[in-house]
């Protein structure tokens, strides 16, 4: 509707009656420009936008007329199967959506360009800098060049891969890293594809890559700051060698697509390490396969540049001193577990201390500290790796995930005997993790004499600063989110998309947290086995900030969006 407005306005404008030309150019009729003159007397308003409020007319009408009087062609279909895919290899398809553009033809002078909105200017000129050519426009329908865009980048897609064959000779040296970006012209096609994939997942930080089968297709997804976004789609024909090329850099089975199989790639982007956790299960079309990207590096963020701020910022400064104890973060996967605890450790890493970890897998490799890999295939799993780390007497102690009872009564026990423990375990909230140990078999009095704190999180997209726009909360947002009060000094904000941001008006991600400290009165709670909802009543009475508290927070500094929030914190609290 915003390009009919803006058409609406230039039609409005010009000295011919737009009421004569929708008849002449459209299928109104006389009867209902009549009713809409009447409206119009009444209420002041403009013509059309009477019309498209009644349904008289459609959006695609007024482009018609506008284009009729700037004499611009008027296209009622594009024909896709015409246009070269090679046309668009220098617009991405995200600017081509956007901006509601597509190359159609490109002679050795000019380029003949769709456009919804032939009076966006800047677009013009943009195109006439990549092209260096005159740019020649032509109108049609917003639903129509969206349809081709797909079309068209689809068919460009899948030009690269047209030449896949099922099987392919595999010379590539695998007992080191593999360079991805080291790919000589003659290799298989097969090759460059899936290298161009993992490339691509890696530029844009995507955080998970999903190559799912289906019954015609293959569609390629990724998982980009905690929401998924379809990349392309491909023939169902290319995935078998696909999953075999993936499954090759991985040395696993190819011939066996019945039973699921996990692996690891260790491959090098532009001097980067790049650690990539492989899973494939059988489906009923195929392999479904998903990528875990993670950057190995050496490189580890302050507690402050995650978003932890106030009292929790404060009480974790004050964990990271202590001599002994069990802390826990908590939360579901994805969301930065493992990045906080190493923000601890880093804290914590001073030459006085002794920190040993076990981790699957060794995500941040730091200087001072000694890491252990968790390997299934020799069965050195946490338990068997943390008995041994205690009879290396370690100051501090990290378990990567406490997934069973063995693990945490090791882990409590350590802590116990003068050991400072850090662990992870899944739970939705702080209040509920004492539960989850009492449920794994673990006796409430050693819970209770060994915890420390219970830290809760989860990530959130942050707001564009380039393009955010601020707003305020409706009466229906207000409810959503249960506010008692908004700030004075509040600056609710909302996103918008720009370049910058991929016109997605978000960039970055940041942590909103809830930290349970286990006081005396909740430590009798644990030894009385009281639920997590009795647990989270006196935290919050001692001063605990919960989920809820700080997100709103960070809504209110303008920070992350009420729409992200209810998304990612408050739709999940009332699933619970």
């Amino acid at each position: 509707m915003k390009v009919a407005d803006h058409l609406l306005k230039r039609v409005e404008t010009n000295k011919k009656k737009i009421g004569e030309l929708l008849l002449q150019y459209t299928s109104l009729t006389e009867k209902q420009l009549e009713e809409a003159l009447t409206i119009q007397r009444e209420e002041n308003a403009l013509l059309g936008e009477i019309l498209l409020s009644k349904n008289f007319i459609h959006p695609h009408d007024i482009t018609k007329v506008i284009c009729h009087q700037i004499d611009i062609p008027y296209l009622a279909e594009l024909k896709v199967d015409e246009i070269e895919p090679s046309i668009v290899k220098e617009i991405s398809i995200n600017y081509a959506k956007h901006h509601e553009i597509l190359p159609l033809l490109e002679s050795d002078h000019s380029v003949t360009v769709a456009m919804s909105d032939p009076f966006n200017f800047n677009v013009v000129n943009d195109l006439t800098g990549i092209f260096k050519k005159e740019i020649n426009i032509v109108v049609t329908t917003p639903l129509k060049i969206q349809d081709a865009i797909n079309r068209v980048y689809e068919k460009a897609n899948r030009n690269l891969v047209d030449s896949i064959e099922d099987e392919f000779e595999e010379n590539l040296d695998l007992d080191g890293p593999i360079d991805i970006l080291d790919a000589s012209a003659d290799e298989a096609p097969v090759i460059r594809f899936v290298n161009s994939i993992i490339f691509r997942a890696v530029k844009e930080r995507a955080s998970d890559i999903h190559i799912e089968p289906y019954e015609k297709e293959v569609v390629y997804r990724f998982r980009i700051n905690r929401v998924m976004t379809e990349i392309l789609r491909q023939p169902k024909k290319t995935h078998a060698a696909v999953s075999s090329r993936i499954k090759v850099m991985a040395k696993l089975d190819i011939a066996e697509k019945r039973l699921p199989q996990d692996g690891r790639i260790k491959i090098k982007i532009a001097g980067k390490d790049i650690d990539i956790r492989l899973s494939t299960v059988p489906i009923q079309n195929g392999e479904r396969i998903v990528m875990r990207v993670l950057e190995k590096t050496n490189t580890v963020l302050e507690l402050e540049s995650l978003g932890f701020q106030g009292k929790v910022l404060q009480h974790l400064k004050e964990l990271s001193t202590k001599k002994h104890g069990v802390l826990y973060v908590t939360g579901p996967t994805g969301h930065g577990k493992t990045t906080t605890l190493f923000a601890v450790l880093d804290r914590m890493n001073t030459p006085d201390r002794m920190i040993i970890t076990v981790e699957d897998p060794v995500e941040y490799e730091l200087n001072g500290i000694s890491q252990i890999q968790v390997n299934s295939k020799i069965n050195l799993s946490f338990a068997v790796a943390l008995r041994s780390i205690l009879r290396q007497n370690p100051d501090v102690v990290m378990v990567g995930e406490t997934r069973d009872q063995e693990t945490a009564e090791m882990a409590i026990n350590a802590s116990l005997t003068g050991h400072f423990v850090l662990s992870t375990l899944h739970t939705n909230d702080a209040s509920s993790a004492p539960t989850r140990l009492i449920d794994m078999g673990v006796q409430p009095f050693l819970i209770s004499s060994s915890l420390v704190g219970v830290l809760a999180q989860r990530l959130v997209r942050v707001l564009c600063n380039n393009c955010k726009e601020e707003t305020e909360l409706t009466a229906h947002e207000i409810q959503m989110l249960d506010v008692e009060h908004i700030p004075e000094n509040a600056n609710v904000c909302k996103p918008v998309g720009c370049d910058k941001c991929n016109h997605t008006g978000y960039a970055g991600m940041t942590v909103v947290s809830e930290l349970l400290l286990v006081t005396d009165t909740i430590r009798q709670l644990i030894l009385q086995k009281a639920d997590a909802s009795t647990i989270k009543k006196a935290g919050i009475k001692e001063g605990m900030v919960t989920l809820s508290m700080d997100a709103m927070e960070k809504i209110f500094q303008g920070i992350t969006s009420v729409e992200e929030i209810l998304r990612a914190i408050i739709s999940e609290a009332e699933e619970d």
